[in-house]
């Protein structure tokens, strides 16, 4: 038996062994042994928590163990987590004479292999207890994962963990000591960003990741291009972002490299979107000879090879560039008509004997043999599995939003799914409250085992209509946070809990952590979501 398993296993002994002073998160599943809340969020799938609170020394330090432990990730982590949990000043409020309990953050990490894959292991165990304490083996604290995107996530939770002492200047762990088991839910935690409705520039795509990381959702879903803007530099086909808004709201090769580094370093994967064949009259700007005509600006057109020629060229430029396994290739909202009017389109229709809905279908199709060509899984928006879903290739994930009762057809046919329920994760409906996106059920109405495991998750979608830099993260949070938890933490654990008590509390204290690290995350009880408050007070009630 590995050293660092049968010491975390001797911890659970101990820590389970102070029944009196600790308790599962079962029972109540939100409260910790002192009664209080229990301020992780998304919640933890166990844990045992004490009376005791820890001091932690502001020169806390890493001690990286295990083949993963030296990776340079996990360093930058920790030290992106240090900077958040001490003030810049801390060591000026350091007493002479010492006297922490937590003064090393031990992070074992099982595996040196820095992949990021759908399914990656997010899972991590962490303890924390005082040095030479009644219940304690180790001094300190510890977190260990079996990949560094575990102990990243670790890292998270320890420092939602670490809370500043405005009375005596210090940073502490209430409720210790600590032992967390804790895993994902789901392997896809997804959020929408729509950079064509409106430019963001690199730096807000940058804090969004952040964000994300915070409430550790795991895939950034970049809608870069739509029927409004090209952005993205393609060297394949140069003139494709003429279709941007202006030569500053564009996207070069490097931007989304870095983009797609800064997010794996976080843990988060970024899924690319092109939207075909709708959605796309942007892409006529550069090239003209995609529109079926003048007066017919989209869908792209279907009877002309170099229609996806290009698409084969925008691919395999940005394979290079996303290595994400997942690439969406939308197919929502593809309204054929103007195919019927436009002649030569016509004519290769009637040269077929197809119909638009046939060429919809083979437009479709085509696509995704050029995605799957490029070892891509492709994802669809619904509207191709309602139209002919018999005809998708095996491979693909449908991604629900039209409304409920999507993901359970789809997985009845053996196929993945992914929700995104317009009516509770779209965030641009800013009348939804946060109770109703908490609610909503990835496997509502999937009660076969083997079913529920083709659900690969969910995603909140921040359409661009009407968010753009001044906006977007107050429409993002705090609801995102809503979903967050719903995709992490154990089903039974979600629903014993009252929403209008103890999870209304708990997220009002992420929103104000939030806050704390510069989030612009709105009031939680807004009746319309983004609004500032209507009034003076405290962030733990607005």
């Amino acid at each position: 038996m590995p050293p660092t398993l049968l010491a975390y296993l001797l911890l659970a002994l101990v820590a389970g062994s102070g029944a009196a002073a600790a308790r599962r998160h079962r029972s109540p599943a939100n409260f910790t042994a002192s009664g209080n809340p229990v301020y992780i969020w998304p919640l933890p799938k166990n844990f045992t928590s004490g009376k005791q609170t820890l001091a932690v020394d502001p020169d806390l330090a890493l001690d990286a163990q295990g083949p993963g432990g030296g990776a340079a990730a996990v360093a930058e982590a920790f030290e992106r987590y240090r900077s958040l949990i001490f003030s810049p000043w801390a060591h000026a409020a350091r007493p002479a004479s010492g006297g922490y309990d937590v003064s090393r953050l031990t992070v074992v990490v099982a595996s040196a292999d820095e992949t990021l894959e759908l399914g990656v292991d997010e899972s991590y165990t962490i303890y924390i207890a005082a040095a030479g304490g009644v219940n304690s083996i180790v001094g300190g604290a510890t977190i260990e994962a079996n990949t560094i995107y575990g102990a990243i996530r670790g890292l998270e939770t320890f420092s939602q963990l670490c809370v500043f002492n405005y009375d005596t200047k210090n940073v502490e762990v209430r409720n210790a000591p600590w032992y967390i088991q804790d895993e994902p839910r789901f392997a896809f935690r997804g959020l929408l960003l729509d950079t064509s409705r409106h430019y963001y520039p690199v730096d807000v795509i940058k804090q969004v990741i952040d964000s994300m990381s915070f409430a550790k959702l795991n895939v950034l879903h970049w809608h870069i291009i739509d029927e409004q803007s090209f952005p993205l530099e393609i060297p394949s086909y140069p003139n494709l972002w003429k279709g941007s808004y202006s030569k500053s709201e564009r996207y070069t090769v490097e931007d989304a490299q870095y983009i797609v580094s800064y997010a794996k370093k976080r843990g988060i994967h970024v899924m690319a979107e092109i939207d075909v064949p709708g959605h796309a009259e942007s892409w006529g700007n550069g090239y003209p000879k995609l529109w079926p005509s003048p007066s017919c600006t989209e869908p792209l057109d279907v009877s002309s090879n170099f229609t996806f020629e290009v698409i084969s060229g925008i691919l395999s430029d940005m394979r290079k560039i996303f290595p994400f396994g997942l690439f969406h290739l939308g197919g929502d909202e593809v309204y054929t008509g103007c195919w019927n009017i436009t002649p030569h389109v016509k004519q290769w229709l009637g040269e077929r004997n197809m119909t638009t809905k046939d060429a919809y279908k083979y437009f479709v199709l085509r696509a995704q043999e050029i995605a799957i060509h490029l070892n891509w899984i492709p994802v669809n928006w619904e509207e191709t599995f309602n139209s002919f879903g018999e005809n998708l290739n095996p491979l693909t994930v449908v991604h629900n939003w039209l409304g409920p009762g999507v993901c359970p057809k789809v997985v009845a046919k053996g196929l993945r799914c992914i929700m995104s329920n317009q009516g509770a994760w779209y965030l641009d409906h800013l009348d939804v409250p946060w109770e109703e996106v908490y609610a909503e059920e990835p496997l509502a109405g999937i009660s076969d085992t083997a079913q529920q495991k083709l659900v690969l998750g969910g995603e909140v979608c921040l359409w661009g209509e009407t968010a753009d830099t001044s906006d977007a993260l107050q429409t993002i949070w705090p609801r995102a946070a809503a979903a967050a938890e719903r995709m992490w933490s154990p089903l039974d654990a979600i629903s014993s809990q009252d929403l209008e008590t103890t999870v209304v509390a708990r997220l009002h204290y992420f929103r104000c952590l939030l806050n704390h690290r510069g989030v612009a995350a709105a009031p939680v009880t807004n009746f319309y979501a983004r609004r500032p408050p209507i009034g003076p007070g405290s962030c733990f009630i607005q």
